[in-house]
This record gives C-alpha cells, sequence and structure tokens, in this order.
C-alpha cells in the first residue's frame, strides 16, 4: 500500500467529516425542527450527490472551481492558488459530496428528540446551551457518530469526484482509490489487491460499527 496516498485519503476522509460535523450539525437541527413549508426544496438539494454521477458532479465542481468563475478568482486573489487540482479543491469537493452521508443521521436524529423534554429544560431555565449539552447530544449522539462513521468511510473510497478535480498527483492529490486505479493501468495487480483487501476489510469493520450504533439507538428508544 502506498503510504503516501494513504495518508493523504487519511487527511481528506478527517478534514471532510470535521467540517461537515460543525457546519452541517446546526443545519440538520434546522431541518429537523423547522415548519417551513419549503423543506423540502433544501432536502432534496443536500440528497443531491447521491443520486448524480460523480463524474457529473465533478465536472460541475471542476468548471465551478476555475479561476474563472467568482469563487475561483476569490480564492486565487486570497491564496494565490487554484482550487482544481489541489488539496484544498478535492477536500471541498469531498465535502460536497459528502453531504447526504452526514446530513441524513444527523436529521434523523436529532428529529427523533420529544421536543417536551427541550421545553421542560427551558422551563427549568437551563440555556440553549445547557439544553444542548444535557439533553440533545446525550440523546442524538448514535445517530451523529453514525453520520460522522459514513462519512469518513465514504471519503476513504471516493474516486470520481477526486479524480475530476484534483487529477492525479502524488502527494497532492492521489489517494488511495486513485492509487489502485494506477496499479491496475500499470498491470501491478498484486499491489491494486492489497490496497482492494484493505479497503475491503475497512468497509466491512465500518459498516458493523454502523449496524452496533444502529442497534444501540433502536434500543434507546
Amino acid at each position: 500500500m502506498d503510504p503516501v496516498a494513504l495518508q493523504l485519503t487519511l487527511r481528506l476522509a478527517l478534514g471532510t467529516t470535521v467540517i461537515l460535523t460543525v457546519c452541517g450539525l446546526p443545519l440538520a437541527w434546522w431541518l429537523a425542527t423547522t415548519r417551513w413549508p419549503g423543506r423540502f426544496l433544501v432536502e432534496s438539494l443536500l440528497a443531491l450527490p447521491l443520486l448524480l454521477p460523480p463524474t457529473v458532479l465533478g465536472f460541475y465542481l471542476l468548471t465551478a472551481f476555475s479561476p474563472d468563475t467568482l469563487a475561483g478568482s476569490w480564492y486565487t486573489q486570497i491564496t494565490g492558488q487554484r482550487l482544481p487540482f489541489s488539496f484544498a479543491g478535492i477536500l471541498l469537493a469531498s465535502v460536497i459530496f459528502n453531504i447526504p452521508f452526514a446530513m441524513r443521521p444527523f436529521i434523523a436524529a436529532l428529529a427523533r428528540i420529544d421536543q417536551r423534554l427541550l421545553e421542560a429544560s427551558w422551563t427549568l431555565g437551563e440555556s440553549p446551551g445547557m439544553t444542548l449539552r444535557r439533553v440533545v447530544l446525550p440523546l442524538a449522539w448514535p445517530g451523529i457518530l453514525t453520520g460522522m462513521v459514513l462519512t469518513f468511510a465514504h471519503t476513504i473510497g471516493e474516486f470520481g469526484v477526486v479524480l475530476m478535480v484534483g487529477g492525479n498527483i502524488p502527494g497532492v492529490t492521489r489517494t488511495l482509490s486513485i492509487a489502485i486505479y494506477d496499479d491496475v493501468q500499470a498491470l501491478n495487480y498484486a499491489a491494486a489487491a492489497t490496497t482492494s483487501l484493505w479497503l475491503v476489510a475497512f468497509a466491512f469493520l465500518v459498516l458493523s460499527a454502523v449496524h452496533l450504533l444502529e442497534g444501540r439507538d433502536r434500543v434507546r428508544v
């Protein structure tokens, strides 16, 4: 297994998971509690990466990140670098591509919280922050953890979006999935088989952990 590609993949997965957890939980809370009639439009937009082919999403993101666009030129003016074919570019693409894998478990976990428990906490004079720490997080943590685990695991196996936005630059954008593709192209089937076996074992462990968490969540409910 390519250690550089492994390190880069883990960085990408960790960064994606942290960003989606920090930014996704407030939005998930709003979606779980709002009565706004247009909520379904927001949920449909967030779920779009589930249905789009990764190459299609990657193509649109590559176009959007171009220095000729407002977002691309803004990033270039601030950092002096370009988003396409950089680690920042594949990180941003990975965040967008993994939104449904984080948000759906987050929303489901937060929507199951009994609103009467929140009202009781507020009636007893607890602040929103204390209510979050003492009521919301203890009740919703299995779903939140499931979303984080799914996001991390799905990022580990990303291929299409990363290849479209980042290309294949060793040490910069070459992840494990792209390394497998390279090994196959070079007829190095032994290396491809070794890396693939590790990814299969990792996916099995992740799914086992998710099912264990879901089982504990059902028992709590």
